[in-house]
């Protein structure tokens, strides 16, 4: 049990130093951005430094959840706190429907009302370049320790840098344009970032829903394979399952066992419970014990 709770903060800590760096870089990302924005009187560039605000936001929200989302469980949440990273995840899938709401309504502004002229130089173009190093460092970084560890909110987070690297690269695109002379460039390349942003938002959605609702984690008949390659178990029925694969899943069953007394029964769901675990990584069991004798027409996965 040591074991398991001092891997879950290494865990923990590892998250917690992945977004604090992340942190500091996108604030720089931010810095750079909107004094660029200021010295070339950029409208786009200054939208785009709002846009990256919300990837600073992001680590902040991520810190957050991070902290309150512990695996284990207390008296208030006796299925431990997990479900708090998936609200975390949401919240960042909220922030890029937001950046794309920005995006469009700034296109439209642009498109009917205009702005000033921009001034550009060969510099600025430069700085930019640095500044889109920056985050493709920070979403590569941020989605290869996620992958790595399971962490829906890290790679919730590098999605979400993945579409301010698209609105950079848009962006920079555009700059390059009023530079030759093609000052509507960044305006018609503003409508697919605005696509890019919606799918990343829907990537992140789909990954974490089920997780809310309690969807499936395991198909029944899965489960119900390994549990029967445990000696004693005549069958196993009533299978339910929900949570996270590879973080934690929880796992309900009825259990039909060739045992006359309970210490025996015992040991057999002991073997059921260590099988499910080694299969399917970390789990929380709750089993049904019925006798050798039992017999129901209704039995199935």
């Amino acid at each position: 049990m040591e074991t398991v709770k001092s891997t879950t903060r290494g865990y923990r800590a590892e998250v917690r130093w992945v977004l604090i760096v992340t942190l500091v870089l996108n604030l720089v990302v931010v810095i750079l951005k909107a004094g660029l924005g200021w010295t070339t009187g950029s409208l786009s560039l200054m939208a785009d430094a709002l846009h990256s605000v919300t990837d600073s936001a992001n680590n902040v929200l991520g810190l957050v959840t991070n902290q309150l989302a512990s695996p284990e469980p207390d008296r208030d949440h006796p299925y431990g706190h997990q479900k708090y990273e998936a609200v975390g995840a949401l919240g960042i899938a909220a922030f890029l429907g937001i950046a794309c709401f920005e995006i469009l309504n700034g296109a439209i502004e642009r498109i009917v009302i205009g702005g000033e002229p921009v001034t550009m130089s060969a510099t600025t173009l430069w700085l930019m370049l640095v500044v889109l190093g920056i985050n493709i460092l920070v979403a590569f970084y941020e989605r290869r320790v996620g992958q790595r560890l399971g962490s829906n909110i890290l790679i919730a987070d590098a999605h979400h840098t993945m579409s301010d690297i698209w609105i950079t690269i848009a962006v920079l695109g555009g700059l390059i344009g009023v530079w030759r002379g093609i000052g509507w460039l960044d305006l018609v390349l503003a409508f697919p970032v605005a696509l890019l942003v919606i799918h990343s938002g829907w990537v992140v959605l789909s990954a974490n829903l089920p997780w809310l609702v309690d969807e499936m984690a395991i198909a029944p008949e899965t489960i119900h394979a390994v549990v029967m390659q445990v000696p004693g178990v005549l069958n196993c029925h009533s299978i339910a399952s929900r949570g996270l694969l590879g973080r934690q899943v929880f796992i309900d069953m009825h259990l039909i066992v060739e045992a006359r007394d309970v210490a025996t029964a015992h040991d057999i769901t002991e073997q059921v419970e260590d099988r499910l675990d080694d299969e399917f990584g970390p789990t929380r069991v709750t089993i049904h014990v019925e006798p050798p004798s039992y017999v129901s027409g209704e039995i199935s996965y």
